[in-house]
């Protein structure tokens, strides 16, 4: 139930020619503090409701609880969230041994994309696409929790 991720800001969209997979996805937070961030998400036609602890220092790996809810509670449950629901595209790229998740933004957070990895250890190694960027795995602002309180275009 720990999830080691590391994040990174993408050059162009190049990696859209490789995706196997996108969603657009609509998510919101019951709780956003950084201690226990309950998030409620819509994929696609699928819901879920997420737990999420407290990154460790090197914002790398934290705590995660995650299971599907149906649908039709999931809408009901976004209309309980913080102000600053997240609407996003996921595209899924296979690369290696791996998949990245490279989220694009909309609304108030347009202009952002953010491509994740979820790796077994902090220091597995992994191949990086030239369409990777800069890492900002640890800085706080580009975590989704963030994003709906503070979004990218107030930066």
């Amino acid at each position: 139930m720990i999830e080691i991720e590391r994040k990174f800001l993408v050059k162009d969209d190049s990696f859209k020619a490789v995706a196997f997979a996108q969603n657009r996805i609509a998510q919101g937070y019951l709780s956003s503090v950084p201690e226990r961030t309950v998030r409620v998400r819509i994929k696609g036609n699928k819901g879920y409701l997420t737990i999420k602890g407290v990154s460790n220092d090197a914002g790398m790996s934290r705590f995660e609880w995650e299971k599907e809810i149906p649908f039709d509670e999931a809408k009901k449950l976004l209309l309980l969230c913080e102000k600053g629901v997240i609407d996003k595209t996921r595209f899924e790229i296979k690369r290696g041994n791996h998949v990245f998740e490279v989220d694009e933004f909309y609304g108030e957070n347009e202009g952002l994309i953010v491509a994740e990895i979820e790796l077994e250890s902090e220091t597995e190694t992994f191949e990086k696409p030239n369409w990777l960027g800069h890492e900002v795995t640890g800085d706080t602002r580009y975590y989704n929790a963030c994003l709906s309180n503070n979004p990218y275009k107030n930066w």
